[in-house]
């Protein structure tokens, strides 16, 4: 059940972000809006990857992204379209499909994010899909929405119309 509540919230986020991820201009990769921030694309790659780490939540008991002795995790470097909206679409696919399988009992168990062997942090797997996956998903989006504003391009209807689409 806590899985099959969380999935419409799921669908409606993830296909608000697509729109989002579609608008996003190849030839603009290392812009940025200042210079502590991340550039469109390196912001975009990580947006995308979230959904890889949703796959990871729901299947894992916990992620190392420097294990000791192991290589560090890097997102991947995607400049296309395609490319981008391939990841994304296939790791949506899983991510949905290991939310549709997961029993309420593996949702509480706790799931930790580690970072060479020391955990960074530790609280209930649905608590970590909600906060690691979603809102985290949704904040970045955000971000992409201000970097498409700031070079013209029409930011998609979110939540409703934006000052671009009238409709939504």
């Amino acid at each position: 059940m806590i899985a099959q509540s969380i999935l419409p919230e799921f669908d409606h986020e993830m296909a608000t972000t697509r729109k989002v991820i579609e608008r996003l201009p190849e030839d603009k990769h290392d812009w940025k809006p200042h210079p502590k921030s991340m550039s469109l694309g390196d912001l975009t790659n990580h947006l995308i990857n979230i959904a890889e780490w949703g796959v990871v939540t729901l299947k894992q008991e916990s992620f190392d992204f420097a294990p000791v002795g192991g290589p560090q995790y890097k997102t991947p470097d995607l400049r296309t379209k395609a490319a981008r909206l391939a990841k994304w679409d296939k790791d949506i696919a899983d991510c949905r499909s290991a939310l549709m399988s997961i029993s309420d009992e593996a949702m509480m168990k706790p799931w930790s994010l580690l970072a060479g062997g020391k955990v960074i942090f530790s609280m209930p797997r649905v608590a970590t899909f909600r906060s690691f996956v979603l809102s985290h998903n949704i904040h970045h989006r955000a971000q992409l929405c201000i970097y498409l504003r700031l070079n013209d391009i029409p930011v998609p209807s979110v939540y409703g119309p934006s000052a671009d689409e009238g409709s939504m």
